[in-house]
């Protein structure tokens, strides 16, 4: 990962070149109606599977033959590569791992072939690094927009997301009707960048909320009040929370090793990136900052590969059993 300390947003005239959109030849004329995506984990293929519901042609790559077979399962047209998808799509979605995985597709789809193309980067990744990959295919005459996702890989299979979008804001109106193809709302947020710095707000709330569940029912559990009971109650109260709707039936049943919508291990990435933000804009976050050891120790558990409810698992070990009556 790029560590080097990101700048701060400038105004829009300073990287008024880098900002304006090239000349289309694949999508400016046409209604939009081919649709690439590249990553088809669990993000990808939710998205790839929605846009295909609404109608849109979908081709899709990822180095997973399973991820491919499942994706040809759903209608998809599977491709070998990531430019062989390219050749067939007006827009391409990228929902990636890393930044390695970022630079090596930006490289591979910045060729004069591609003039005019979008690529909708949907990734959770230093912003460095995305401004790269955005100067990479602007020199080919391809267009990078920021857009991270809010919402789990639950989420993104019933259509629940929001698309953080930011960008040149003609092609960001332009490409609408792809986000609405597979997600609930999206918002232009103006200047490339600012899509991520707003993910990097939305996944601090995630981070508390997710252990602060975690806290609440086990609270619950220890008052003899069955879990699915709290989470039925306190869902719908001012306590209740988006992580409590989502989370708390998997803390409730422990389902954390089978319904994985965010793996612990990849979290860990997302928390790094906000404790970087955090500590570039000197930002005081002593409850964020608390919830660090808890992923910590999710990790130290065994439970890299679980979905983030573990984390009810890590609290109730850290508890006391003692009886308090």
């Amino acid at each position: 990962m790029n560590n080097k300390q990101p700048s701060k947003s400038k105004p829009a005239t300073v990287s008024k070149k880098l900002e304006r959109s090239p000349q289309s030849t694949k999508a400016a004329s046409s209604p939009l109606k081919r649709i690439g995506v590249l990553g088809l984990g669990i993000m990808g293929s939710a998205m790839a599977a929605n846009l295909i519901k609404a109608g849109f042609e979908v081709y899709g790559f990822d180095p997973s033959k399973k991820a491919l077979k499942a994706f040809q399962k759903v209608g998809g047209h599977a491709h070998l590569d990531a430019q062989s998808v390219a050749n067939e799509a007006q827009v391409v979605i990228t929902s990636l791992p890393n930044a390695i995985a970022l630079m090596t597709t930006a490289k591979a789809l910045s060729t004069k072939k591609n003039k005019g193309l979008v690529v909708i980067e949907t990734s959770t990744l230093d912003i460095q690094d995305k401004r790269f990959a955005r100067d990479t295919l602007h020199a080919a005459g391809v267009t990078l927009l920021d857009c991270p996702l809010s919402g789990t890989g639950a989420q993104a299979k019933s259509k629940d997301l929001t698309v953080y979008a930011s960008g040149p804001a003609k092609v960001v109106e332009r490409v609408s009707s792809v986000f609405e193809g597979f997600s609930n709302a999206h918002f232009n947020l103006g200047e490339f960048g600012n899509g991520m710095n707003m993910k990097l707000m939305a996944n601090l709330l995630v981070a508390i909320h997710n252990v602060s569940t975690a806290e609440a029912l086990l609270l619950g559990e220890r008052f003899g009040i069955a879990l699915s009971t709290s989470v039925k109650v306190l869902a719908g109260g001012a306590g209740g929370s988006r992580m409590l709707q989502i989370r708390g039936p998997m803390m409730a049943d422990k389902s954390w090793a089978e319904d994985i919508t965010m793996k612990v291990e990849v979290w860990q990435k997302d928390m790094q990136l906000i404790s970087e933000a955090l500590s570039r804009e000197r930002v005081a976050a002593p409850v964020f900052n608390s919830t660090i050891a808890v992923y910590n120790a999710a990790m130290g558990l065994g439970h890299d590969q679980n979905d983030t409810a573990a984390v009810f698992d890590v609290l109730q070990k850290m508890s006391s059993k003692g009886d308090s009556k």
